[in-house]
């Protein structure tokens, strides 16, 4: 449709607008016949007119297609005007017509060596938008002689014409070595040539994110530098784009660009302004920070962002969703800008609401005094939804600047005073909050608030006073009789009141035993006997237990001390704040989410410079593999992980008896507790048999490693049918480092993934990078694509010193819950020792999952190829593999990847191989290897096609080792 807006656009130059009308009314039957007629006119203008009126007919949707011979009849003209309405009407139709479709070609060819520029261009972007795959290979050499024309019009039209052409037949754009003109364009003399050039490579790369297309160097710099200033503002966008996925070597280099970029922050457009941004954000993580000019592009960020708020509110709210990540990274660049973020009266709702967001990021003790101010006005203003913000802010406000929070407590009770009804139910669990951050400070105000308890309706701000009063219950007089108010409605309230209730009043009854003892009674038996809601019933029972069997341990566990609450409770990730600052100016900037969450095949991470840890603690290996994405980060906390990772048994493990295998254990029933849910309650309640069996439980004993031979029913080819024990070469990727020693309070974890005689092991390197001796190791998964879970505990059996390592290897086995990752290969680990619990997450090569019986026979094998429907099939390359077929067969072989029968068709040969993971899931493959082509082609069918590009990693990881 762009394209077709584009065309009828530049027509209008060759006619009027008050008569082009004409076109659209509706004409009578035997329309087609009649305009079949006019196209096979002698006359010019007459066969023009019936083209206007095909065309006409098109864009209100009528089917002309009948006319497709005559139409492109009518190409074959000296009329401008004439040749663009046609070329428009073969676009549309060349799709269902593509057959006829060919016709064309020679006029593309003949029009491709016009002298006229602008119809040599034309020819060229009609070729690409034809998205027919038959005619292709046909326009390959009109638009090879057009990438290299002399008008640079026509070049940059060619350049964005392969990536169009790459989009409907990579393997053959590659063939043709279009892709390497198209780097050659990065040189052109044009800049909007180069801009075109940079696009079209961008757009390659990004579906083809292993391509390394764009190759980026000093010199590559230098000539897209260049080009940046003289080209148009989209052009812009693109350089710019590209220059903020390289990476400088050196803190001179860095400085170089920034300070060839930082003109762009001035540019009138916006989507420039936050392209420029982001390139500046990227390499100034490379500068010193005691360096003058680090402080001067600081000065110079400010101006830019604060222009972009003057802007219509839809821009505005981009800008702001912007300016809210780079403030969580620098706050320093908009530290004195904060009355830019001050709500105006007519800002739209979305508007006001990211204002106040920023306003709290930015607050300190220099501003708080003006933020208090403008958050109390707000705070009156008739939107409720605001209202509550601008409460909550207050509150957050009071825990992020310690010297205000005296005066924001203040300000909280003025507004109770109000007597507003939201208000005051907002500045409740707000001040609940103030509470946990400034224990026995604030305790005064507690009278107020359970002034207003009978107006409270709201489910948060019922919790946040149930908790005040249970906390707080020995300076309550009648601190009973406001929860047993409470207590009447339990079955009406809501499961956080009924959960805060119950944890208040067990509080109340520890604090004050004689007075409440039917009160608790009455709670626990509410929750357990007459409640159907399994969270409220089970804690119900362990608090029940806990009081009836230790009291004393009660106390200390319900009435533990707490932690201070952070300051910033909502900061993003760090990990993902890095990838959302690479990527401002899109929409993952907006969404606040990574591209892999909301486009499908966005699966690359972008990270900052210098953000996978310290040099010291990152092992060469996990340099080299970096390109891989092998290095894993630290797991983001986000919901997902949330429910799974408090449900892990993290006891210390068994220090006698050899590594166990546990055959049924499951992640739901561990032990929350550590020391036995049995043993904690005093009895059995009748619960499932693993019940409390955590890691220091006997399990059962490894199986025996596979030993019988597996006949694949048929000669082998290659001697391969032997017994299915793992061979000694197997392929062991090198290890990486998981979990930075910095991440981790000195703990570094570096290791990788290997199959030995048919056992998954998990090899690790654990070193102690800190100051103290490290004791009590254990080790849980999350649920993952292919239910890998530890075997047996960690055995770590003595402790770790400072500066010591240990090497470990964890036997894995695949009885574990079962939950889709992304990636596929995606493994998310907890580990725990005597100083705290670390998360991190790794991916696993698939190979380790490929059986020993995974040698299909000929007949099914070739019976289940043809099964398999086509859309299930894949094909990818294998680059730069200098193998002949029988080493790279008897390779592939000591990964379980099997070959099933050779074949040789014009000096290729044809492997075609069967592989069968854990699950039972099989792989078929036809590998095509061309003697002195380092190039290999791997098709893979499966009934998951998903599995097939972890697949195709492991065929490449192996066949480079």
């Amino acid at each position: 449709m762009q394209e077709w807006a584009n065309q009828l656009c530049e027509n209008r130059q060759f006619g009027s607008k008050m008569t082009d009308s004409k076109y659209f009314t509706t004409t009578k039957k035997g329309e087609i016949f009649e305009l079949k007629a006019e196209l096979n006119s002698d006359k010019k203008e007459k066969k023009k007119e019936a083209v206007k009126k095909v065309i006409a007919s098109m864009t209100v949707g009528k089917d002309v297609s009948a006319l497709f011979p005559d139409v492109v009849n009518c190409m074959q003209t000296d009329n401008l005007e004439l040749k663009k309405l046609v070329y428009l009407y073969l676009m549309n139709y060349a799709k269902s017509q593509p057959d006829m479709a060919i016709m064309a070609v020679n006029t593309f060819v003949k029009d491709c060596e016009d002298p006229n520029p602008l119809i040599r261009a034309l020819a060229v972007r009609t070729m690409g938008c034809i998205r027919v795959d038959k005619i292709t290979e046909y326009l390959c050499e009109p638009l090879r002689k057009c990438l290299k024309d002399e008008d640079p019009y026509v070049r940059k039209t060619a350049a964005v014409c392969v990536a169009k052409l790459h989009d409907i037949n990579a393997q053959l754009v590659e063939d043709q070595g279009f892709l390497d003109t198209l780097k050659d364009l990065i040189s052109d003399s044009n800049p909007m040539v180069v801009a075109n050039a940079v696009a079209a490579l961008s757009e390659i790369a990004e579906s083809h994110p292993n391509s390394n297309l764009m190759d980026l160097n000093p010199q590559t710099m230098n000539k897209l530098l260049t080009a940046l200033n003289e080209c148009t503002e989209w052009g812009q966008i693109f350089i710019l784009d590209c220059l903020a996925n390289y990476t400088p070597r050196d803190d001179r280099e860095s400085q170089s660009i920034c300070e060839r970029v930082t003109p762009r922050l001035s540019h009138a457009n916006s989507a420039v302004v936050l392209s420029a941004v982001k390139v500046l954000m990227k390499f100034m993580e490379m500068l010193p920070k005691d360096l003058d000019y680090y402080g001067t592009l600081l000065k110079k960020l400010a101006p830019p962002l604060v222009t972009l708020l003057s802007a219509e509110p839809e821009l505005q709210y981009v800008a702001l969703r912007n300016i809210n990540l780079i403030v969580q990274r620098r706050p320093e660049i908009l530290k004195h800008e904060m009355k830019v973020f001050f709500v105006k009266y007519n800002d739209p709702i979305y508007v006001k609401l990211e204002k106040l967001d920023i306003m709290i990021r930015l607050a300190s003790q220099a501003n708080i005094a003006q933020v208090l101010a403008e958050l109390k006005e707000y705070a009156t203003e008739v939107d409720v939804d605001f209202v509550r913000k601008a409460v909550r802010a207050i509150g957050r406000c009071a825990i992020k600047v310690e010297q205000s929070a005296e005066r924001c407590v203040s300000t909280l009770l003025d507004l109770i005073q109000t007597k507003v009804n939201y208000v005051v139910q907002e500045a409740i669990v707000v001040i609940k909050d103030i509470f946990r951050k400034y224990p026995n400070k604030y305790e005064s105000v507690i009278a107020t608030l359970c002034e207003n308890l009978d107006s409270l309706d709201e489910p948060e701000a019922r919790a946040a006073m149930i908790w005040i009063v249970g906390e707080y219950a020995e300076r309550i007089d009648n601190a009973d009789e406001l929860l047993e108010s409470f207590l009447e409605g339990f079955h009406d309230e809501s499961t956080q009141v009924q959960l805060q209730l119950r944890t208040a009043i067990v509080k109340l009854f520890l604090k004050k035993p004689t007075e409440t003892q039917e009160l608790v009674q009455q709670v626990l038996s509410l929750a357990t006997q007459d409640s159907d809601n399994p969270d409220l019933r089970d804690r119900g029972y362990i608090y029940w237990r806990l009081l009836s069997t230790d009291p004393v341990a009660a106390k200390e566990v319900v009435l533990a001390e707490k932690p201070l609450i952070s300051e910033e409770t909502d900061l993003i990730e760090p990990t993902l704040l890095e990838e959302l600052i690479c990527h401002i100016g899109t929409l993952a900037s907006v969404y606040h989410k990574p591209p892999s969450a909301f486009v499908e095949g966005r699966g690359q991470h972008k990270r900052l410079p210098g953000s996978g840890g310290s040099a010291e603690s990152e092992s060469p290996d996990a340099v080299s593999a970096g390109a891989a994405n092998e290095v894993a980060a630290v797991i983001p906390s986000q919901g997902d992980l949330l429910g799974d990772l408090l449900n892990l048994d993290l006891t210390p493990p068994a220090t006698t008896g050899p590594p166990p295998h546990s055959g049924g254990m499951q992640l739901g029933a561990m032990d929350l507790l550590g020391g036995g849910l049995d043993s904690l309650l005093g009895g059995d309640l009748g619960g499932s048999p693993a019940m409390g069996a955590g890691f220091g439980a006997a399990p059962a004993a490894m199986p025996p490693a596979f030993s019988a031979p597996v006949s694949g029913g048929l000669e082998d080819l290659f001697d391969l049918g032997g017994g299915v024990g793992m061979p000694l070469g197997s392929f062991c990727p090198p290890k990486t480092v998981w979990l930075p020693a910095m991440k981790a309070k000195g703990l570094e974890i570096s290791g990788t993934f290997v199959r030995r005689a048919g056992v998954i092991q998990m090899e690790m390197t654990i070193t102690n990078k800190a100051m103290s001796v490290m004791t009590g190791f254990a080790i849980q998964f999350n649920r993952n694509s292919f239910g890998l879970a530890p075997a047996g505990p960690l055995q770590v059996l003595t402790p770790l010193s400072p500066n010591q390592n240990i090497e470990v290897s964890l036997p894995l086995n695949t009885v574990g819950p079962v939950m889709k990752m992304e990636p596929l290969n995606n493994l998310q680990v907890a580990i725990k020792n005597n100083i705290d619990v670390f998360y991190f997450s790794c991916q696993y090569p698939i190979s380790v999952l490929f059986v020993e019986d995974g040698k299909m026979e000929r007949q099914v094998f070739l019976a289940t190829w043809k099964d398999i429907a086509n859309e299930n099939e894949s094909q990818f390359q294998i680059k730069d593999c200098h193998l002949n077929s029988d080493t790279a067969s008897n390779k592939l072989q000591t990964s379980n990847i099997f070959t099933i029968a050779k074949r040789t068709v014009d000096g290729q040969d044809m492997l075609y191989q069967s592989m069968k993971l854990t699950n039972g899931i099989w792989v078929l493959a036809e590998l095509k290897i061309q003697a002195g082509n380092p190039n290999y082609t791997v098709s893979l069918k499966c009934r998951a096609p998903e599995v097939s590009q972890c697949v195709f990693q492991s065929y490449e990881a192996v066949l480079k080792n």
